[in-house]
């Protein structure tokens, strides 16, 4: 195995003669002329550029195609529940156009927009879009998937147009390649031309590799064979699937096909952008200053490779520019929950807005000026007579307000002031091994903290611990208690037979097909407790063979997200155990209420 010291050459030789006198930077053994740059490339013939002067003043129309693009990205592609609930998320957050799947490349995708069709899952102003290459027996599959719809249908259309992909993937000349492009839209004419409720989309991919004047005449010719007009509109997408330019190139590309188009009023021009660069946000806001009207993409930026350009970063950036978005992100969590669940990909703790630490300050000098723009934003929504929410937000450091997307800010600030001293999180695993998820670090730094204000004084290790069992892992009133759990398994089949006592009352049951946390919770349930879990983690308590088994789990109650613990030496054993502190939780909760 090579030493990190035996990869890396430090750059060497002369400074460059261009250098000014500051820069002693050297040339790497990098081998970067194996590249070429974009200009040459592919030509860019703009020559005026009206997009530098242009503002942003309102939301284009999102398109976000998790379900599809973003699907085709996953090592473990959504099964039908996590298509179904990504779907429901999105609908609850206000989209209005979604590309559901690709219904000739699986089952599934042709399954779940059967359901669409025969089901009322999609809104009645829900336009479904629906993804198809050029060839006939395809398109065939793809329009007998959308048979059915009552909702406004997109048939999407694509094929790649760029000259390496021509050349190596294609086969095909240019002439030969339009020629396949055409046919492939007179064959989506023939098929669905007659369905009233159908509008079509062409996707040259690779768009911004592809020769400009190529590819406008493609464009052109399938806008006049589908007979574009203002009533039924034709879509032409302009992604760039791989990004290779700074984001102004793109928004060059994007301005000549604006101003070149024939049947302009005709087309409703979108873009695809891709992260490559790491740019696609740069880019599709650029694009849009540039004339595109449409702009697809994931809900937190999922998608091969880098990924596809991120709509939720999009569409929170207009809104704090104060531009209505037009989408409803005020429960961020509960989307991030939703995307990570049908994605299997958690989101990093540093993404914008929804990121677990992206209103976390760890400068003392960024929390003083947080804490002292609190301050004034209260003070000044109390002389004005309004409420916080009503009043310009301007407090340093913060782009929006934590509150318009479901987050505060107390809890975080303490965590940091008190992990500038040592590390709560930090202390926890080095000492114990116990991995605190982030949201639980956030929930337990509050306690410390409230903690150490009564005292005075700071907490080691050891009183860590002890605060932390004495918060989640303490309490055996009411009575709820694990009585007998056990789970068989026979063929790939499962049976969880579980008894429990609650204030001295047994329940029991036997349940075929589901795992023991989801057997208790039903359990649970058919007794009259209700436990919403959000999300179980797994650590240990302890180092070694005889550490012992710690469940963390997050759930929802009345008050708001709460955590529970338990342990054991089973796992299994220390799931029901956090379940059933749950529920004594929730039992304690409710007769408080009532009391």
């Amino acid at each position: 195995m090579h030493s990190t010291e035996s990869r890396i050459s430090t750059p060497a030789g002369p400074v460059p003669d261009q250098a000014p006198h500051w820069n002693r930077q050297r040339h790497s053994q990098m081998p970067s002329h194996r590249y070429r740059d974009v200009h040459s490339r592919v030509d860019v013939p703009l020559t005026e550029r009206d997009w530098p002067a242009n503002r942003l003043t309102t939301a284009p129309l999102w398109v976000p195609v998790d379900l599809r693009d973003g699907n085709q990205a996953l090592s473990e592609p959504m099964d039908p529940d996590r298509k179904h609930r990504f779907f429901e998320l999105m609908i609850r957050m206000g989209y209005k156009e979604i590309e559901v799947g690709y219904p000739s490349a699986s089952q599934t995708d042709y399954d779940f927009v059967r359901l669409i069709a025969t089901t009322e899952l999609a809104p009645e102003d829900v336009t479904i879009v629906v993804f198809t290459p050029a060839r006939r027996d395809l398109i065939e599959r793809t329009v007998a998937s959308i048979q059915g719809i009552r909702n406004p249908v997109v048939i999407h259309l694509y094929t790649a147009t760029a000259p390496a992909w021509r050349d190596v993937v294609l086969g095909k000349s240019k002439q030969q390649l339009r020629e396949l492009i055409l046919a492939g839209a007179s064959d989506v004419l023939e098929l669905a031309g007659d369905l009233p409720n159908v509008r079509f989309e062409f996707s040259p991919e690779v768009f911004n590799l592809t020769e400009p004047d190529y590819v406008l005449d493609i464009c052109n010719a399938v806008t006049e064979l589908w007979m574009a007009t203002p009533e039924r509109p034709v879509i032409l997408n302009l992604p760039a699937t791989v990004e290779v330019a700074t984001p102004n190139i793109y928004a060059d590309q994007i301005e000549y096909m604006h101003k070149h188009l024939a049947r302009r009023d005709s087309v409703i021009l979108s873009v695809h952008p891709h992260n490559d660069r790491g740019t696609g946000v740069a880019c599709a806001e650029l694009a849009v200053l540039a004339g595109a009207q449409r702009v697809e993409g994931c809900i937190f930026g999922n998608g091969e490779r880098t990924g596809n350009v991120d709509i939720a970063v999009l569409a929170l950036n207009l809104h704090a520019q104060g531009i209505d978005p037009m989408i409803d992100f005020s429960d961020i969590d509960e989307i991030r929950r939703t995307v990570e669940d049908s994605n299997r990909i958690e989101v990093h703790a540093r993404h914008p807005y929804v990121g677990d630490l992206v209103h976390t300050a760890f400068s003392g000098t960024h929390q003083d000026a947080i804490r002292k723009g609190f301050a004034e934003q209260r003070s000044r929504a109390a002389h004005e007579g309004r409420p916080e929410r009503d009043i310009e937000w301007r407090v340093p450091y913060l782009p929006i307000d934590p509150a318009d997307i479901g987050r505060s800010y107390d809890a975080v600030i303490r965590v940091n002031s008190q992990s500038g001293k040592g590390g709560i999180a930090y202390l926890l695993e080095t000492e114990y091994g116990i991995e605190l998820p982030r949201r639980l670090q956030i929930d337990f730094a509050r306690r410390v903290q409230e903690h150490t204000d009564a005292n005075g004084q700071e907490v080691g290790a050891a009183q860590l611990l002890e605060l932390f069992e004495r918060s989640y892992l303490g309490g055996s009133s009411p009575d709820v208690e694990l009585l007998d759990l056990s789970v068989e398994t026979h063929a790939g089949a499962s049976r969880t037979s579980i008894r429990v006592g609650i204030d001295g009352a047994e329940h029991s049951g036997t349940f075929d097909g589901i795992g023991p946390a989801e057997a208790v919770t039903k359990l649970l349930a058919s007794a009259g407790v209700t436990v919403d879990i959000l999300s179980l983690h797994q650590t240990a308590l302890g180092v070694g063979s005889s550490s012992e088994a710690l469940t963390l789990l997050e759930y929802r109650a009345p008050s708001g997200t709460r955590w529970v613990a338990g342990r054991d030496r089973s796992v299994l054993s220390a799931t029901v155990t956090a379940i059933l502190s749950a529920a004594r939780n929730s039992i304690s909760m409710h007769a408080h209420a009532h009391a």
